[in-house]
């Protein structure tokens, strides 16, 4: 399990029809707050203002084909030649990192096909390798490379 030291945030939010909502910075717009959408804004901040990774590599709920069907990551980050290097599955803090959650990642990555595979409710995070078509555990998220 990897410790999360999460950076000072202030969030942009706002109240519309009695629902919260939060700004995305990544996707440029506003977003119903859902718990589990507060762990992945507070995941991306960790992601940009800790480990460096650039923003502009970083993209956020987009749609995928997994055969017949039309799934929706949480995040990926890009490397340097804009190739899917790592995936992030975001759970809200109430739901545990179990194997169905690794699963839902590991469904992802038959179409991102990742180094780094990523899942977290906020509280925890696991972060594991793809070497040889084996998972291996890492006890920190790797260090992005320009």
């Amino acid at each position: 399990m990897i410790k999360i030291e999460y950076p000072p945030y202030q969030p942009k939010i706002k109240t519309e029809n009695k629902q919260e909502f939060i700004f995305d910075a990544i996707r440029k717009r506003w977003v119903l707050l859902t718990p589990e959408e507060w762990v992945r804004q507070n995941f991306l901040q960790y992601l940009i203002e800790v480990m460096h990774y650039p923003s502009s590599l970083i993209s956020v709920e987009k749609e995928i084909n997994l055969g017949e069907l039309k799934k929706r990551y949480d995040i990926v980050v890009y490397d340097k030649n804009h190739l899917p290097w790592l995936v992030v599955e975001c759970k809200g803090m109430e739901v545990s990192l179990d194997r169905k959650v690794l699963d839902q990642a590991l469904r992802y990555n038959i179409t991102l096909q990742v180094p780094f595979i990523v899942i977290t409710n906020g509280a925890y995070c696991y972060a594991f390798e793809n070497v040889d078509m084996e998972l291996k555990e890492v006890e920190a998220l790797p260090e992005f490379i320009l």
